[in-house]
């Protein structure tokens, strides 16, 4: 299996950062296509994903289906497009092949058999980190290397589903098992702290027998050691990530209401632009 381990030819982490790039450009255009989704939650995931797909994770995309993979839940699966522009870049099939299909036929939520290198299909909040425990489990029943991921959103934090999966996954001593959460800190209906206070996240989990190391969401120097951590503890790992809803796009940071807002050409031209795209070059359908 090929591994994720490449440097960046001009040092540190500047490969990552063109590719996160590109994967916030191509958001751009699959949420036009798509005509609905989700903007800022799938902004403010991308560094992480890209972290994970082109250098944490054990996965090839000529080999797919893998046995021995790793294996990646989009808990939070309103970020759906931010999964599939990042498989995209990473080869698992062509953008090109997913912006061809009719309007509004893009899956929302990321589906198994409707885009190649999806592991698991969600959508209700808290199911996933359930999925992923299961996978964990399995994974050292049958003695196996596989590392498995989840990544939350830091309102889906309120449902009681993730704290049962959580208490599971401590007592089992998971340390295959990572949880990532989003920590942009708003959600649909405002801020996380007004709708219902999370606050002290680090200390719940840690009361819950997992191991947490707090970093800043869109740094790489922060984000890879941290997700290579897993499996040094004897407990599974939840990596609190700070990020910034609708981050790389300066009229989208940190405003709610890109929450779910409907991008218009205008909207996805004056992104792009932001983005490092020549706009003027771009054909009337993106």
């Amino acid at each position: 299996m090929s591994g994720n381990r490449q440097v960046s030819a001009a040092g540190g982490y500047r490969d990552l950062e063109d590719k996160a790039r590109k994967v916030r450009q191509d958001v751009i255009r699959l949420l036009l296509r798509q005509g609905k989704g989700y903007v800022g939650g799938a902004l403010s995931a991308v560094d992480i994903l890209t972290a994970l797909y082109f250098r944490v994770l054990h996965v090839d995309p000529e080999r797919p289906n893998d046995p021995e993979r790793d294996r990646f839940v989009l808990s939070k699966g309103h970020a759906a497009v931010a999964l599939y522009a990042t498989l995209a870049e990473r080869g698992f099939f062509s953008l090109e092949d997913l912006l061809a299909r009719s309007p509004g036929s893009i899956p929302s939520f990321p589906e198994m058999r409707a885009v190649p290198g999806i592991d698991m299909s969600t959508g209700i909040p808290g199911q996933g980190l359930a999925v992923a425990v299961g996978m964990a489990l399995g994974a050292k029943r049958r003695k196996s290397g596989v590392r498995v991921f989840a990544l939350l959103g830091d309102g889906e934090l309120q449902d009681g589903a993730v704290w049962e999966a959580a208490l599971a996954a401590g007592h089992l001593r998971l340390n295959n098992l990572v949880a990532i959460v989003d920590r942009n800190r708003l959600q649909h209906g405002g801020d996380t702290e007004e709708v219902v206070a999370l606050e002290p996240i680090i200390a719940k989990w840690e009361s819950f027998r997992w191991s947490v190391i707090p970093v800043d969401g869109h740094s790489f120097e922060e984000l890879i050691p941290a997700l290579e951590n897993v499996g040094y503890a004897q407990k599974p790992t939840l990596i609190l990530a700070r990020t910034v809803k609708g981050k790389g796009i300066s009229f989208m940071e940190n405003e709610n209401r890109w929450h779910a807002e409907v991008l218009t050409r205008e909207d996805a031209l004056r992104a792009l632009e932001e983005l490092g795209v020549n706009v003027r070059e771009i054909p009337l359908e993106l």
